[in-house]
C-alpha cells in the first residue's frame, strides 16, 4: 500500500517554514482506496510570493486546522504504507519536522517519483512534475495545490507501474534493490560501510559517525547522475562498526586503497588539501610556509589555504615568531612587526638563530609526533572496550581493540591487540589532524 502525498508550504526550509496544505491518496498498487486533503493554518505569515505561486492566502488558512489537530489523522492514514511523492525528500522532511515539533518520530519508507522516472523513463529534458505530466499527457489540474499535484503524482506513479509492474512489489521504497529488513538493521553507530552491486562487488566505501543516517543520505541524493547510478547499482550493504571515528577514518582509507571501488575514484576524504610545512633558510632559521599537500607529510593539514594561514598566524603570535619567516609577510627587508617591536629581528638576522629556533621547535613539537612512540586510546565498540592505535617512532603501525574488563591495558597487552596496517601519507595526515582537532581519551607513551 502506498500513501501518495503532496504538500504546500510557506517556503523551502523545514526548519524555518511551515505546511499550509496537505493531500494524501492511499493507493493499493491498482487504484485509489482512500484520500485526505485539507488546508493547514501554519501559524505564521504567508508571503505574497508564496500566495502568487500557490494561490493560498492568509485569509484562506485563518480558520483551517493547525498541524497538530490533523496529525493523528495523518498517522492513522499513512501508517504501514510507503510514502510516495514527487521529490519525496522535500515533502517527507517537512512532515517529519512538523511531527518532531510535536515530540513524535515520523518514520516511513519512501519512493521518489523523480528518481523512479529517471530510472524507468530516462532521457527526459526535465523531471519536474509539470513537464513530465505534459510529456506523458497526464492531466494536472490545480498546479501548486496539494490535491492537484498529489493526484497528478498518482497518475504518474500508475504510469510507471504499467511500464515496470515489478514496482508493485516494492518493499523498501527508494531501496528497491534491497530487502527492507536490510535497511532496518542498519546501525546508528560509528563505522565503515560498503555498498555492493548485484555480483557482490564493492562499488563504494564510506565512513560515518552514524552509518544508518549516512546511507539514507546517499539514497536521498537525487541531485547528480552519479548518485542515482550508485543507488541503482546497490543491491547489498555491509558494514563494520568501529566505535571510534579515528578508527573509521583509518579503516576507510585502507579499504579504499585495497578495493578501489568504482565510485571512490579518489580518496574519499575531500579535506586536508593544504598544510603547514617547515624548512631551514640560508641563515639557519626555521621557516614555516602554507602550501598544497604533496608527497611530504605536513606538520598539520587544513581544508583550505585560508584556514591554514589563519592558524599559522595565531601560532606565530603564540610562539613569538617572525611573520616573514612564517611566510605571512612578503618583504626583502625587515617585517612590519619588527618596526612595531613585536618581532625580535630574525627577519634581518638580528635575533640569535638558537634563540629563535628554540621557540620554532616548540611549535613543531606541538604539531608533530615525529620519532615519538605512543598508543592512542579512545572509545571502542562497546562500554567495555577501548580502541587502540599504535605509533612507533613516528610511524603508524595499526589499530585494534581491547576489553578493559578482561585485559589490563599495559604496553604488552596494548601491542598484542594491534592489527598491522600499512603506513602512508594519508593515514599519517588522518592521525595528525585528528589529534589536533579532537580530544582522545588517553595517549600512552612507550
Amino acid at each position: 500500500m502506498y500513501a501518495i502525498i503532496d504538500i504546500e508550504t510557506t517556503g523551502l526550509s523545514p526548519q524555518r517554514n511551515k505546511i499550509t496544505e496537505i493531500a494524501i491518496f492511499i493507493h493499493d498498487g491498482d487504484k485509489i482506496v482512500d484520500k485526505f486533503s485539507t488546508l493547514i493554518n501554519p501559524e505564521c505569515f504567508i508571503s505574497a510570493n508564496i500566495t502568487r505561486l500557490t494561490g493560498i492566502t492568509n485569509e484562506m488558512v485563518a480558520d483551517a486546522p493547525k498541524f497538530w489537530e490533523v496529525a493523528k489523522d495523518i498517522v492513522l492514514l499513512t501508517e504501514g504504507k510507503i510514502f510516495v511523492a514527487h521529490n519525496a525528500s522535500f515533502d517527507y522532511n517537512f512532515i517529519k519536522h512538523e511531527f518532531k515539533s510535536l515530540g513524535y518520530d515520523f518514520k516511513q519508507e519512501k519512493i521518489c517519483t523523480v528518481q523512479l522516472s529517471r530510472k524507468i523513463i530516462p532521457g527526459r529534458k526535465s523531471y519536474s512534475l509539470g513537464k513530465l505530466c505534459n510529456e506523458l499527457n497526464i492531466p494536472l489540474n490545480g498546479r501548486h495545490r496539494a490535491a492537484g499535484d498529489a493526484l497528478a503524482t498518482v497518475k504518474l506513479f500508475e504510469h510507471l507501474l504499467k511500464i515496470d509492474p515489478s514496482l508493485a512489489g516494492l518493499k523498501s521504497g527508494k531501496f528497491y534493490n534491497l530487502e527492507s529488513s536490510k535497511i532496518k538493521k542498519l546501525p546508528e553507530d560509528t563505522g565503515v560501510y560498503y555498498l555492493h552491486n548485484q555480483q557482490g562487488d564493492i562499488i563504494y566505501i564510506g565512513k560515518s559517525k552514524n552509518i544508518c543516517t549516512r546511507i539514507l543520505s546517499h539514497f536521498n541524493n537525487e541531485k547528480t547522475s552519479k548518485a542515482l547510478k550508485m543507488v541503482d547499482e546497490t543491491h547489498d550493504i555491509s558494514f563494520e562498526i568501529t566505535g571510534s571515528d579515528l578508527i573509521a577514518q583509518l579503516l576507510e582509507s585502507d579499504e579504499i586503497k585495497n578495493h578501489k571501488p568504482k565510485y571512490n575514484r579518489r580518496q574519499r576524504r575531500k579535506s586536508n588539501h593544504y598544510g603547514i610545512y617547515s624548512s631551514i633558510d640560508e641563515f639557519g632559521y626555521i621557516c614555516f610556509v602554507v602550501d598544497e599537500m604533496g608527497e611530504n607529510v605536513p606538520l598539520i593539514a587544513f581544508n583550505s589555504a585560508k584556514e591554514a594561514r589563519e592558524r599559522l598566524y595565531h601560532l606565530s603570535e603564540e610562539y613569538e615568531l617572525c611573520q616573514k619567516l612564517c611566510g605571512l609577510y612578503d618583504t626583502a627587508g625587515a617585517c612590519f612587526y619588527y618596526q612595531l617591536n613585536q618581532c625580535k629581528g630574525a627577519c634581518i638576522q638580528k635575533e640569535a638563530v638558537d634563540d629563535y629556533n628554540l621557540r620554532a621547535n616548540e611549535l613543531i613539537q606541538n604539531l608533530s609526533y615525529d620519532n615519538q612512540s605512543f598508543f592512542i586510546i579512545d572509545k571502542g565498540r562497546s562500554e567495555e572496550e577501548k580502541s587502540v592505535v599504535k605509533i612507533k617512532n613516528g610511524k603508524y603501525i595499526g589499530f585494534g581493540f581491547i576489553n578493559v574488563n578482561l585485559v589490563r591495558p599495559n604496553i604488552e597487552n596494548l601491542s598484542g591487540a594491534i592489527q598491522r596496517y600499512p603506513d602512508n601519507r594519508d593515514v599519517q595526515q588522518i592521525i595528525r589532524t585528528y589529534l589536533k582537532q579532537h580530544a582522545v581519551e588517553k595517549l600512552i607513551p612507550f
